[in-house]
């Protein structure tokens, strides 16, 4: 089966990227093809249009939330979700109804999607693919301290000190969604298709709270992209995303290829694609160096995962 189709790509061990619109590539994949889905989307929000990012590129700022310090601590610039006005979130729940349309189309029935979000935009998000026609199955808790939230009413700090906007963020929310299996149990999707469940570690199963890092400066130093996660969670992620540990897991808004990094850790096959060309290009240089990193969860989903 031709995953690639006409588009620009590049093999990465056992895995591979692609340089495509994920919306077009998804529309042209033949029905029933991917196994599983783990993605962090930039949500088409501002602070990732093109104009933007070249903005940040260059040093010019860009709509991010300023200053990235402050208190003692240094913080990567973060996205203002709570800047979105009433049609930017209309647009992105537009987006994101045709994007589950798409990934419904292009995942084999029972195959899940692991979808990073956060907690401002979790129920518009959720809404819409469900809307698209995914099943909502619950919600993956990384457990990270993000340092977002927690500030005094903006230039009103001295007079309302006792007081916090938001609540500091000590959690991001993971999305997990399933394709509809139709009349078929779980044991049947797993016959057939290879998909509807979860994929237990050697010790116990899946647990939707993890514990995790914030982002070690060692990756930032490889992949430079201001939304990687760490290697740490994204091994347990796709690990546990394919049941039988065979089949492919997609990331459709790679970025750098932390995902797909992932995914080589721990022997699994993948595919990643990427729209913007300085970071499909930076994931050719950067996965097989965040593929060779040592984790604390290597013991655990490395050695089995490496026998297939």
């Amino acid at each position: 089966m031709d995953i690639f189709l006409t588009y620009e790509h590049a093999k990465v061990g056992k895995s591979a990227i692609i340089h495509a619109d994920c919306v077009e590539w998804l529309a042209a994949l033949p029905e029933n093809t991917l196994h599983a889905i783990v993605t962090d989307p930039p949500y088409g929000v501002k602070e990732y249009d093109i104009d933007q990012l070249e903005k940040r590129a260059n040093g010019n700022g860009g709509i991010w939330r300023i200053p990235p310090s402050f208190d003692g601590h240094t913080r990567s610039p973060l996205p203002r979700f709570t800047a979105l006005n009433a049609k930017e979130r209309d647009r992105l729940r537009q987006f994101f109804v045709e994007w589950g349309r798409l990934v419904c189309h292009a995942l084999r029935p029972g195959a899940h999607v692991f979808i990073a979000t956060n907690a401002f935009i979790a129920q518009l998000l959720y809404d819409a693919l469900v809307d698209g026609g995914l099943e909502f199955r619950g919600e993956i808790i990384r457990l990270v301290r993000t340092l977002r939230g927690g500030d005094r009413p903006k230039n009103a700090e001295e007079e309302f000190p006792g007081v916090s906007s938001m609540p500091r963020g000590c959690y991001e929310p993971w999305g997990l969604l399933r394709k509809p299996m139709g009349d078929l149990k779980v044991s049947d999707c797993l016959r057939k298709y290879q998909t509807g469940g979860l994929r237990r570690y050697p010790d116990g199963p899946f647990e939707d709270l993890i514990p995790s890092e914030r982002t070690p400066q060692r990756e930032r130093d490889i992949a430079d992209h201001p939304s990687l996660k760490p290697q740490s969670l994204l091994r347990r992620l796709v690990y546990a995303a394919l049941p039988l540990g065979e089949g492919v897991v997609a990331d459709p808004f790679m970025g750098s290829g932390s995902t797909i990094a992932a995914c080589e850790a721990v022997g699994i096959q993948s595919i990643g694609v990427e729209r913007h060309r300085e970071y499909f290009e930076l994931a050719q240089r950067a996965i097989p160096r965040l593929r060779d990193l040592e984790t604390n969860v290597d013991e655990l989903v490395g050695a089995g995962a490496r026998l297939f």
